[in-house]
């Protein structure tokens, strides 16, 4: 190009190259200091787009874990006043057996009976007291309610059901009518009451099937917790290969470029003395 006093081509062409060199540098400096290789829209317009709907995905996956380990505790809680139950119908039954031999008196069984009635009363006050956060759990609401769901994915169809309300209802039933041990007759009656005529029916077995639906459905969100974190790994790992910033390559372009800048800088100020070089024809 001509030797010109008005257009400094060089010059022009250096402060280009500084400009996008300065920009390349400012970049690889803001994803160090972020730790982030997507920091706008501008960055990577539709990786923050997948990125955003994996960081959703994620974040609704590590509550519903949380809504899974609630459902256990509250199950967990239902489920662990009605092992008591199963404790008081056991000495229930004892009472009701030793009430129906012949051998003892009716002081006897008064005092029998005395206790059985302490202890069916316990039963009532356990379906009635028993709570999960304020909310009654075996009586009036809760599991004897109807349906509980549980909310243990990202979706709104990603619900668990668990209805034991059918078991605990004639839990509730049974336990209204204990009836008593004053004499043989209804010692027997007693008998059939808590365990059936063969001994696998009656109370024992209502407060059994409730505690096998609880303890069914406990089993199951145990493996929704553990399939829910292997996806929050894996999704997570996924959106950190879009967004997270290698350290190595760009603190690798931060050196290049801050080389490139300062060799530009040298050589931008060479070009700008071209136009004197012209002056120096006119001496």
């Amino acid at each position: 190009m001509a030797l010109s006093m008005h257009t400094n081509y060089a010059s022009l062409v250096t402060q280009n190259t500084l400009n996008n060199t300065s920009n390349l540098l400012n970049t690889a400096m803001e994803r160090l200091s972020t730790g982030f290789r997507v920091n706008s829209a501008a960055d990577d317009a539709a990786g923050l787009q997948i990125a955003t709907r994996l960081d959703a995905q994620t974040r609704g996956m590590s509550v519903a874990m949380r809504n899974s380990q609630d459902g256990i505790s509250m199950m967990q809680t239902a489920e662990g006043a009605m092992d008591e139950m199963t404790n008081i119908v056991y000495r229930m039954n004892d009472l009701a057996t030793q009430a129906s031999n012949g051998a003892i008196s009716d002081f006897d069984r008064d005092a029998l009976d005395a206790e059985y009635q302490q202890l069916g009363g316990e039963l009532t006050n356990i379906m009635g007291s028993t709570t999960f956060g304020g909310q009654s759990l075996l009586n009036g609401g809760g599991f004897a309610a109807g349906a509980v769901n549980f909310q243990i994915g990202t979706q709104a169809t990603q619900q668990l059901s668990v209805d034991v309300s059918t078991e605990i209802g004639a839990i509730n039933t049974a336990v209204a009518g204990i009836g008593d041990l004053q004499d043989a007759a209804n010692s027997q009656t007693a008998l059939t009451f808590l365990t059936g005529a063969s001994g696998n029916e009656g109370l024992l077995k209502q407060i059994g099937d409730a505690r096998s639906a609880l303890g069914a459905n406990i089993n199951r969100l145990d493996h929704t917790i553990t399939n829910l974190g292997n996806m929050v790994e894996n999704v997570s790992a996924a959106k950190g290969r879009i967004v997270d910033a290698d350290f190595a390559v760009e603190s690798s372009s931060m050196t290049k470029n801050q080389m490139l800048m300062q060799a530009g800088t040298t050589v931008l100020s060479q070009t700008n003395q071209l136009p004197g070089m012209a002056m120096s024809l006119l001496r």
